[in-house]
């Protein structure tokens, strides 16, 4: 796929985008996918971007929903991606995914498969150091470091309610995750 291709898709997934208030839209595996987007998922995002930007300093900026074109098949909109703060301030619609140095994504009922199989795949394959996955279906934040071509080889998952330690290029950061929402419509494993 060209350069014009990509960007002649992208501009017709903005007017899809449009049609569907409320949908994020990306291209995974050569498929057009639709999450919706409920307010604990921006509330999460927010809380994170928060907490980063005050750790990382002012040479790294972030992303949400922006695209990174990994290849004519897959098209990633992070929930969250630091990348470098003049690449940000360029404001595109697309950037490249070895910008990237840290992705944070929050789960959603039509996104679990995606987040957890597929998109660590392709984030390790490209190097992102860090893949970070707030699962607020769950109560829990998964954390992936350590990219290999076949995906991350080190993984931990810790509850919410605690401090979570992200050893990145970045820095050590800190993520607090004890004001995470959660979705109340969705049972958790210490409910029965």
């Amino acid at each position: 796929m060209t350069i014009a291709d990509i960007d002649r898709l992208r501009s017709q997934l903005s007017r899809f985008e449009d049609m569907f208030p409320g949908y994020r839209v990306e291209i995974v595996e050569g498929n057009i996918m639709m999450s919706p987007v409920k307010p604990h998922h921006a509330e999460t995002i927010r809380l994170v971007w928060n907490m980063l930007e005050a750790q990382v300093g002012p040479a790294w900026g972030f992303t949400s929903d922006v695209a990174f074109v990994f290849d004519g098949e897959n098209e990633f909109c992070p929930d969250l991606a630091v990348i470098p703060a003049p690449e940000v301030a360029k404001n595109e619609s697309a950037y490249d995914p070895d910008l990237v140095e840290l992705v944070v994504e929050v789960v959603s009922k039509g996104s679990i498969r995606r987040d957890y199989e597929t998109k660590p795949r392709w984030y390790a394959s490209r190097g992102i150091a860090n893949y970070v996955i707030l699962d607020p279906l769950k109560g829990q934040c998964v954390t992936m470091w350590n990219p290999g071509s076949e995906g991350y080889r080190g993984r931990d998952t810790i509850p919410y309610g605690t401090d979570v330690t992200v050893d990145s290029p970045l820095g050590s950061l800190t993520i607090d995750t004890a004001r995470f929402p959660v979705d109340p419509k969705s049972p958790r494993p210490d409910q029965g």
